[in-house]
């Protein structure tokens, strides 16, 4: 496979700011410190033997972000069916990060929380990403904001597009 743009200009014909290959050439640079970073996150120890993998932090992270919720409220924020996160919820609850109770309001409904005794554990390991997104994401404005996520959206989509390939 060739890399796509090879000796094209630099700069943007179209105005201020870099060219397509320029930013490309700024991300293929930038992406694997990103993810490289995010690796060297050490896992706390409390956590270490319970083989969290990467679909369990997204879990956790929107609970801690949005509070507890519903198993189907989980899912809409994952964009994943609602049994994917059934199966993750009994799994980390198995393993005492989060608990099912009652919905108050709806007796037929579970809402979904993490553990009291593993909450601060797991949101001082959190903390430091969700930090950097907030210092990287306040000085846009909401339309820049949407541009980015949109952008990032658009990435991984066509990554996965090239898997099926």
């Amino acid at each position: 496979m060739s890399i796509e743009g090879r000796g094209r200009r630099k700069t943007n014909p179209n105005g201020p700011g870099p060219g397509v290959d320029e930013a490309i050439r700024a991300l293929l640079l930038l992406m694997p410190r990103m993810v490289g970073r995010a690796k060297r996150i050490p896992v706390p120890e409390e956590l270490q033997s319970l083989s969290l993998a990467p679909r369990h932090l997204s879990l956790l992270s929107c609970l801690l972000f949005d509070g507890p919720m519903t198993v189907n409220d989980l899912a809409a924020r994952l964009e994943v069916a609602p049994t994917t996160v059934s199966l993750m919820v009994g799994e980390l609850s198995r393993k005492g990060i989060l608990e099912r109770r009652e919905d108050e309001a709806d007796r037929r409904r579970r809402i979904v929380s993490i553990t009291d005794s593993k909450r601060p554990t797991i949101d001082s390991w959190l903390a430091r990403g969700a930090h950097a997104w907030r210092q990287a994401l306040n000085p846009l404005t909401p339309e820049q904001r949407q541009m980015f996520v949109q952008t990032l959206q658009a990435y991984e989509a066509a990554m996965a597009d090239r898997e099926d390939d």
